[in-house]
């Protein structure tokens, strides 16, 4: 499985490929505009970037230009445009591909496929598991997270968590120590940024702690956001 993020600011286009490479088994985020995904970029280099070229709030080729000074995140480009400048331009930038519009969608997930052959290793059994401790009251609790499964235990007991609930928390944990805005949550793990949504994070958070039947493992920092407080163990 691989974190794949779209931004394209045709819905129905966005929602249709989305589909198409959620059924490969991919875990794809979607936005339709630059703004918030620049954000979830620099923060969560995702296996690879699709990207339509011309967005509301900018031209792609330009955000890729700035993103590739300090991110090498594959890049595969969506555009209208067909001339052979256009291509060139994408290429130049370091696109591992450019695709067209009109295009069909079976092709494009296995333009999706090549590239992630090419540019992301084939992980070994044991890094599927990681795993991170906390100790309360004297008693040490182990936050165990498949992420070929996509699930969580505590001590050996699977946590029943939502799709988005299992997003916030394991991306907390990658980022133990460090203090991540809700406006990073949402970005990255649930996709958009919408006015008032961040109260949305706040629930999350609130559910989660309950499941895990302990507030300690997530530390609310007060006019930022939250850190995770567990250390990193051996699976």
């Amino acid at each position: 499985m691989a974190k794949l993020f779209i931004i394209e600011d045709n819905e129905s286009l966005a929602e249709a490929l989305q589909g198409y490479l959620e059924v490969e088994g991919h875990e794809v985020t979607r936005f339709d505009r630059l703004q918030g995904a620049d954000t979830a970029v620099r923060m969560t280099s995702p296996d690879l970037l699709i990207l339509d070229v011309m967005l509301p709030d900018g031209d792609g080729f330009l955000f890729a230009r700035r993103l590739r000074k300090a991110h090498h995140v594959p890049i595969l480009f969506l555009t209208a445009r067909s001339s052979e400048s256009d291509r060139i331009t994408g290429l130049e930038l370091g696109a591992d591909d450019y695709v067209v519009k009109p295009f069909s969608m079976r092709e494009l997930v296995l333009r999706v496929r090549k590239i992630l052959s090419r540019t992301t290793p084939e992980a070994a059994p044991a890094d599927v598991l990681k795993s991170w401790s906390l100790e309360e009251n004297g008693l040490l609790h182990i936050l165990t997270f498949d992420d070929k499964a996509h699930t969580c235990t505590q001590n050996g007991t699977q946590i029943s968590l939502t799709a988005a609930e299992w997003k916030i928390i394991r991306y907390l944990a990658e980022n133990e120590g460090m203090v991540i805005s809700r406006e990073q949550v949402l970005g990255t793990c649930l996709g958009y940024l919408a006015e008032g949504s961040e109260r949305s994070v706040n629930t999350h958070i609130k559910n989660i702690r309950a499941k895990l039947h302990t507030a300690h493992w997530i530390e609310t920092v007060r006019g930022f956001g939250y850190r995770f407080t567990g250390r990193t163990s051996s699976s």
